[in-house]
């Protein structure tokens, strides 16, 4: 388990990216706020091509990648819409009194 952030680091519907030499996963994790205000984690970079899911839009219970708008489930992150055609890894994460920590590798529960 990592302290990897703020929850007020997070603004609702946005993401922020957690570099991998912190977190000791291959890929940097983005981690991302949906409108209820729930934070999810997943991998960065989109399965399609290299984008940044943490400068994508979270709603709904999605992340929409900036670059050609194909869209992740934060709960497991399989592929919801097109053009990527493989899924990404969801981390576990926590909020505790405010501060959002990473369980790497870990599928949520």
């Amino acid at each position: 388990m990592i302290r990897v952030a703020a929850l007020d680091d997070i603004p609702e519907g946005e993401g922020i990216a957690v570099d991998k030499s912190i977190t000791g996963t291959e890929d940097n994790i983005a981690l991302l706020r949906d409108e209820d205000g729930s934070v999810w984690a997943l991998n960065d970079t989109c399965t399609h091509e290299t984008a940044s899911l943490a400068e994508g839009w979270v709603e709904n219970g999605h992340v929409e990648c900036p670059l050609h708008s194909s869209k992740f489930c934060l709960r497991n992150g399989a592929v919801d819409g097109l053009p990527a055609t493989r899924s990404t890894v969801a981390h576990r994460v926590e909020v505790r009194d405010g501060e959002v920590y990473l369980f790497p590798g870990e599928a949520p529960a």
